[in-house]
């Protein structure tokens, strides 16, 4: 028997056959990857969140903060037995205005003076109040320090989104029932949207915190009593509008130190962590 040589070019042949068909899937993959990298870059640049600048950060506070909307009331610098500076006295409901003055006090959290309130309202649905004229906000976040005179109590609170004295929300603490309400009143009549009991710190001024803000389209409302979130309740019906203080039915009180802030939603102050 004859046994033929194998030519050089078979022997190439059988020594890389199993080599060639490696070789074309390497490429291929690595002509895959790239391919995908390039995709994902461009959605990373599509999609990334822009890291704002010094720049643009200080830019944007001062956007925020045209117009004085970052304030704080003492009452510390108002004349005694009068209205506070900058503000108009309002009732909502039946019954007669009440009384809102400026009086010492040297044991208040922001000595020396805070404001006072006497209601004498009989009526269930009488709210007292007191719009800081000309700030606008469409998502507060309002602070005040508020407590019971001697002998006296009753209801009280912060005003927001009023477009004029028929139209507003209210948080409401009652001290003597211990209870927050988050109310709307609309054309004179009152609605009330979120209620709860509540623990009061037993101390004479007690804290009130109230936020409305908005995510993905939907508006709520927070109320906070004594540092403790009391009520969550969302509500899309009143934009923006005037902020302050009420007094609801018979009640005397006093109140000191109101803060108002805007909140708002713009970009992100840091990219958001990569998961």
């Amino acid at each position: 028997m004859t046994i033929d040589r194998l030519r050089p070019e078979s022997v190439w042949s059988v020594a890389h056959v199993g080599v060639y068909p490696s070789m074309c899937m390497s490429k291929i993959l690595c002509s895959l990857f790239l391919a995908c990298w390039s995709v994902l870059a461009v959605v990373d640049t599509v999609w990334a969140v822009q890291r704002e600048t010094h720049e643009e950060k200080e830019s944007n506070l001062k956007q925020q903060a045209k117009g004085g909307l970052f304030q704080k009331w003492t009452f510390d610098q108002d004349q005694l037995n009068q209205v506070p500076a900058g503000f108009a006295v309002f009732v909502a409901g039946d019954g007669l205005p009440g009384e809102w003055t400026v009086q010492a006090d040297t044991g208040s959290p922001s000595p020396s003076n805070v404001l006072a309130v006497s209601s004498n309202c009989g009526a269930e649905q009488c709210y007292q109040l007191l719009l800081a004229k000309g700030f606008n906000y469409e998502y507060p976040d309002l602070v005040v320090r508020f407590r019971a005179s001697e002998g006296g109590g009753g209801s009280g609170g912060v005003v927001f989104g009023a477009s004029d004295a028929a139209n507003f929300y209210g948080a409401v603490v009652d001290l003597a029932a211990s209870t927050a309400q988050v109310i709307h009143f609309a054309a004179g009549s009152e609605r009330v949207l979120a209620e709860a009991p509540i623990n009061l710190k037993k101390t004479d001024w007690h804290s009130l915190r109230a936020q409305r803000n908005t995510i993905i389209s939907k508006d709520f409302i927070e109320m906070f009593v004594d540092g403790a979130l009391v009520l969550t309740v969302e509500d899309q019906t009143l934009g923006l509008g005037e902020v302050g203080l009420l007094a609801r039915g018979k009640s005397s009180l006093f109140f000191d130190t109101f803060h108002a802030v805007p909140l708002f939603s713009h970009r992100p102050l840091s990219a958001p962590p990569a998961y």
